[in-house]
């Protein structure tokens, strides 16, 4: 196994690495976390006009299919969490959109606020990233991360009467 330390670009070996790796956007050799949660905009922008149980369905498919992919891309590759997995943050930034106003500036506070989170890691995030493993855990930390910015925007949508 490669250490936590070193993370190599990843070489996707099947369907399942390049859905881990958000269809290459993993592959990015600075920020994929990053790179990630952009092909999420699409995904949200297809969803986010139907009715609020399509988006939930498709978070679930995601969350469902992630734990999965990402627990088999990270022990294929050797490397719990690897920068290239970015599976979870399409995810997690689903989740941190949810119920929030189809607008731009409701978009690109999502997409901040989550990557935030992401990457500051305050408690709770940072107690599921070390104590949760397999898919779930590559998964658990960017869903917190993704349900703290989503109520601190429902948290401002309220604030300001919007």
């Amino acid at each position: 196994m490669t250490s936590e330390g070193e993370h190599p670009l990843p070489r996707p070996r099947s369907a399942v690495h390049w859905i881990a790796f958000g269809v290459g956007a993993g592959l990015a050799p600075r920020a994929p976390g990053t790179a990630g949660t952009a092909v999420a905009i699409p995904i949200y922008l297809a969803i986010a006009p139907q009715p609020p149980a399509v988006h939930a369905l498709v978070v679930a498919l995601v969350i469902g299919l992630g734990i999965w992919v990402c627990g088999r891309t990270a022990r294929d590759l050797g490397v719990h969490d690897h920068p290239g997995i970015v599976l979870d943050e399409i995810a997690g930034f689903l989740v941190a959109m949810t119920a929030l106003p189809f607008e731009l500036p409701w978009i690109v506070a999502g997409f901040v606020a989550f990557r935030i989170l992401d990457i500051v890691k305050p408690w709770p995030i940072s107690l599921a990233e070390r104590r949760v493993g397999g898919g779930l855990g590559i998964m658990l930390d960017d869903l917190i991360a993704g349900a703290l910015a989503c109520a601190g925007l429902h948290a401002v949508r309220y604030a300001i009467g919007a």
